[in-house]
């Protein structure tokens, strides 16, 4: 999964919970963006490249999501 599916598949899920979703592009550094899941955030790296499994966990972890949920 990259960035902008992991994105795609947020918006979704919040679409279906009632849950505001915000991509700031301007707090990262280069490529990074922070994404905004209601109350918490998460640093999404390039949108073009790949999530592995961990950084995945870590993402879904502060924002207070499972794979559960996310999947």
């Amino acid at each position: 999964m990259n960035g902008a599916e992991f994105i795609r598949r947020l918006e979704a899920l919040a679409k279906r919970t009632g849950t505001t979703v915000r991509l700031d592009k301007r707090h990262g550094k280069g490529s990074h963006a922070t994404l905004y899941y209601g109350a918490r955030k998460t640093t999404v790296k390039d949108r073009k490249k790949e999530i592995g499994p961990a950084l995945l966990s870590a993402m879904l972890r502060q924002l207070g999501l499972s794979k559960e949920d996310f999947f």
